[in-house]
C-alpha cells in the first residue's frame, strides 16, 4: 500500500473515531461543568472551572453551595433536582432487572440450545422453529396484550413484569446463538465423557460448559445490553421510582426544557458506565465466543 493511500486511512480512521466518539466526550467534558459555563460563548471544549458538583449532588442529594447561591447558574429548578435524584434509584433498578435477565438468559438458554442441538425429540425442528420466529413478531404490535397480561396478574412497577417481558425478547436469539455454538462444537468429547459414566447432564456441567464459556459469555453481554437499553415497556409497565429504569428517567430529562443540560450529562455518563465496565471485563470472552459463533 502507497504512502498516500496509508495517510487517507489514518485520517479517515481519525474522522470516524471523532465522529462516533465525539458526542461521548462531549456529554463527559460537560458533567464536569456547571450550566454557567456550559453555556458560555464560545463553548469551553475544556472546562476552566472543571468541578465534581454534578456528581456530589447526585449521589449525596446534597445540592453544593454553587447551586444554591450562585445567580449565573440556569435551569437548576426542582424539576432538574428531582431528575438528578432519581438518577441512582434509576440505575439500581436497571442493574438489578439487567443481571436478573442476563443470569436466566444463560441458564435457560444453555440448557435449551444444549438439548436443540445434541437431542433428538418429538418435535424439535417444530419447538425451535417456533422460538425463532416468536422473535420476527414486531415489539409494538404486542405492546398492548403485554400490558393487559402484567396488569391482570398485577405485576405492573415491578422488577419481576420487566425481567419476564424482557425474558421474552431475548431468549430467542440466545437459544439461536447458543444452539449454533454448540453444533460447531465436536460431541467428542462429550462421548469420552459418557463412556466414563457420566451422564449427559455431568457432560454438559463438567464437559461442555467450560469449553463454550466465551458463547456463555457473549450470550451474557447481549441479554444485558439488550435490558439496560430497552425503553418501550419500561415505560409502560413502571408507574414509580420503584422500578423506573435508566433510560425512562433520561428520557424525562431530554424533553424537560427546565432541565439542567449539565446534570442531565452526568446522568448519561453514570448510565453509561456500567456496560463499558462489563464490556470491558468480559471483552476478551466476548470477541472469542463471536468470532467462533459467526466466523465458521
Amino acid at each position: 500500500m502507497s504512502r498516500k493511500k496509508r495517510i487517507f486511512l489514518y485520517v479517515a480512521s481519525a474522522i470516524l473515531a471523532l465522529w462516533l466518539i465525539g458526542p461521548i466526550l462531549w456529554i463527559v467534558d460537560a458533567s464536569f461543568q456547571l450550566d454557567n459555563e456550559l453555556f458560555s460563548v464560545p463553548p469551553h471544549w475544556i472546562p476552566h472551572n472543571p468541578t465534581l458538583d454534578n456528581y456530589k449532588f447526585i449521589i449525596t442529594r446534597v445540592p453544593p453551595p454553587a447551586y444554591d447561591y450562585d445567580p449565573g447558574i440556569i435551569r437548576m429548578g426542582h424539576h432538574a433536582s428531582g431528575e438528578a435524584l432519581a438518577a441512582i434509584p434509576a440505575l439500581k433498578n436497571s442493574l438489578v432487572v439487567s443481571t436478573a435477565t442476563m443470569a436466566l438468559n444463560v441458564a435457560i438458554s444453555v440448557l435449551a440450545a444444549y438439548a436443540f442441538s445434541r437431542l433428538k425429540f418429538v418435535g424439535r425442528d417444530a419447538s425451535f422453529f417456533f422460538i425463532m420466529m416468536s422473535r420476527l413478531i414486531p415489539t409494538i404490535a404486542i405492546a398492548i396484550p403485554f400490558f393487559v397480561i402484567i396488569d391482570r396478574l398485577h405485576l405492573l412497577d415491578t422488577y419481576l413484569a420487566l425481567i419476564l417481558v424482557y425474558l421474552a425478547f431475548t431468549l430467542p436469539f440466545t437459544i439461536w446463538f447458543m444452539t449454533k455454538y454448540f453444533d460447531f462444537m465436536p460431541p467428542d468429547l462429550e462421548d469420552a465423557a459418557m463412556v466414563d459414566g457420566c451422564t449427559r447432564f455431568q457432560c454438559l456441567t463438567k464437559v461442555v460448559i467450560p469449553v463454550v464459556a466465551p458463547g456463555i459469555a457473549a450470550t451474557a453481554a447481549f441479554a444485558f445490553m439488550a435490558s439496560y437499553s430497552e425503553f418501550l415497556f419500561a415505560v409502560l409497565l413502571t408507574k414509580t421510582m420503584a422500578s423506573k429504569t435508566v433510560p425512562v428517567v433520561l428520557s424525562a430529562a431530554a424533553i424537560n426544557l427546565d432541565a439542567s443540560y449539565a446534570l442531565a450529562s452526568t446522568t448519561v455518563v453514570l448510565a453509561i458506565i456500567p456496560p463499558i465496565l462489563f464490556a470491558l471485563i468480559f471483552r476478551k470472552y466476548i470477541t472469542s465466543g463471536l468470532s467462533m459463533a459467526f466466523g465458521k
